[in-house]
């Protein structure tokens, strides 16, 4: 396809009758020199352009990717024609012209070079050289996804993928016992259902520039966060009045308050979240609120941040001992039975669920995983009296704890995942949508009577329904009543790796 040579639409596009046209007044004697090469326009030589323009661009942002694709496979023109350029570009424009609101830079999304251009190529202020009218329209169409496609995706799903960047962050210890090498594994810290960028997101966001101004700026808007954590943040960011810390914290809570879950807690009257930077729990019903302080993983073995439902709470639980702690805590105890004891553990063997003779037991049976370790039900258990159990790929639960100091401390990171709650017994009752006076009394009786006398007071195992759907997550800025927040600690270090990937738009 060749352009018109002579693009007086050029000039006319794009001017709304609420401004003032400079080019009016324009004679026929103006186009006479159009015929020159600062104002020839050949579909060809912008292909050839943009060609360049992709061999030097280096960005590998999932955007910019998604840039390079189109273009290499020669998709049509999305910005420009033979008219020009219109109001979809001015649409655009007025979007990006808005991302130092929300603390980014305006150079990350080319504002000033694209609109530049478009008023260079709307007032035919072209030249020979860099800014021939060719150079010019490849600039534009180029520049112009590329931006639309980074602020649409990032605005839609988040500017950083966590699922890919948390998962990659912690590895597994070795099985100290292995002589063999083995492939690094990375331990799952992130598993909330998301949705995420993929190639039929990229796809409609450019149909929808084809289809005019209206639609792309409904389409705009349509990407815009729905957390209103996200509200929060941002009004306070454009306060002003924040040191850098500040406000580098308020950016990399904006940025987890982008990221689509799947669920969300305002779908809910219902719900429970765990926030682990405040070590804290809150059971929210309706208006109802109760809150109580948490023990979670510490530095090495983190918490991981999931959505699931709460769906059953078992009483005087058995700990079934994770593996990771008896190859590195247990196995060297093989073969003194008062170890075992003395804690209340016992050893099954794995493919029987029978329990082996302590004396028996030998570190190989313990490394090779054909026994495990089993700490009994009750008084000093590890997990306490109570166990909320919810589907979740980690082995990780909410549980009472037999060190209820723990939660006298400020720092709180304390278990090998799971999470330790202050007030097991009123958190019970929360979840019970009924609250059965009999039932509540059970389950008082069975945490609390060591002997268990009373055969007819003894429940080992509640259903939750329905069941109460349950949020762990990471906020180290949290909103208040009022539009305020309150900060807490990075205490696994996630803001830093988020704020590593967000200083590529700063």
């Amino acid at each position: 396809m060749r352009f018109l040579p002579l693009l007086l639409g050029l000039m006319m596009m794009g001017c709304k009758d609420s401004q003032p046209n400079s080019n009016r007044l324009l004679t026929l004697e103006y186009y006479q020199d159009f015929n020159e090469k600062a104002y020839a326009v050949n579909s060809k030589v912008i292909r050839g352009l943009m060609d360049s323009l992709m061999q030097q661009d280096k960005d590998r942002l999932v955007a910019d990717l998604h840039t390079r694709k189109y273009y290499q496979h020669r998709g049509g023109f999305l910005w420009i024609d033979r008219h020009g350029i219109d109001h979809r570009a001015d649409s655009l424009l007025s979007f990006l012209k808005t991302v130092d609101e929300f603390g980014f830079n305006k150079r990350r999304f080319f504002v000033d070079e694209i609109a530049e251009d478009i008023e260079r190529l709307r007032t035919l202020h072209l030249d020979r050289q860099q800014n021939q009218v060719n150079r010019v329209m490849a600039r534009l169409e180029y520049r112009l996804t590329k931006s639309y496609l980074r602020y649409v995706a990032g605005q839609r799903f988040g500017y950083m993928n966590p699922n890919f960047v948390l998962n990659r962050l912690d590895t597994v210890a070795p099985n100290p016992y292995d002589t063999i090498k083995r492939p690094v594994r990375f331990r799952g810290l992130f598993d909330v259902k998301m949705e995420h960028p993929d190639d039929s997101f990229f796809a409609h966001a450019m149909e929808r520039i084809g289809m005019g101004t209206d639609s792309l700026t409904a389409f705009l808007k349509s990407v815009q966060p729905e957390n209103p954590f996200y509200r929060v943040f941002k009004e306070k960011l454009n306060r002003g009045g924040l040191s850098k810390g500040e406000r580098d914290r308020v950016l990399v809570n904006m940025e987890r308050s982008r990221w689509r879950q799947k669920d969300n807690i305002w779908n809910h009257q219902k719900y429970v979240v765990v926030n682990i930077p405040a070590y804290q729990l809150m059971a929210v019903d309706g208006q109802d609120t109760l809150t109580m302080r948490i023990g979670c993983g510490s530095l090495k073995t983190k918490t991981p941040l999931l959505n699931s439902h709460i769906k059953r709470m078992d009483i005087n639980p058995k700990w079934f001992v994770p593996r990771s702690i008896i190859l590195h805590d247990m196995a060297r105890h093989a073969g003194n039975p008062g170890y075992f004891l003395a804690r209340n553990y016992y050893v099954r063997d794995v493919k029987t669920g029978e329990e082996v003779d302590l004396h028996r037991v030998t570190r190989a049976m313990l490394v090779s995983g054909a026994c495990g370790v089993v700490q009994r039900g009750g008084k000093g258990n590890a997990l306490g009296r109570i166990i909320f159990r919810f589907d979740n790929n980690f082995s990780v639960y909410l549980h009472d704890t037999s060190s209820r100091g723990v939660f006298e401390r400020e720092e709180r990171g304390v278990s090998h995942g799971c999470i330790r709650i202050e007030k097991p017994y009123d958190f019970a009752v929360f979840l019970l949508a009924e609250k059965n006076r009999k039932l509540m009394d059970k389950i008082q009786y069975s945490m609390t009577d060591d002997s268990l006398s009373n055969r007819k007071m003894v429940v080992n195992g509640v259903k939750v329904k329905p069941e109460v759907p349950l949020f762990i997550t990471y906020y180290t800025l949290y909103p208040l009543a009022g539009g305020r927040t309150r900060e807490y600690p990075d205490v696994y270090g996630y803001d830093k790796v988020i704020w590593e990937h967000l200083k590529k738009y700063l």
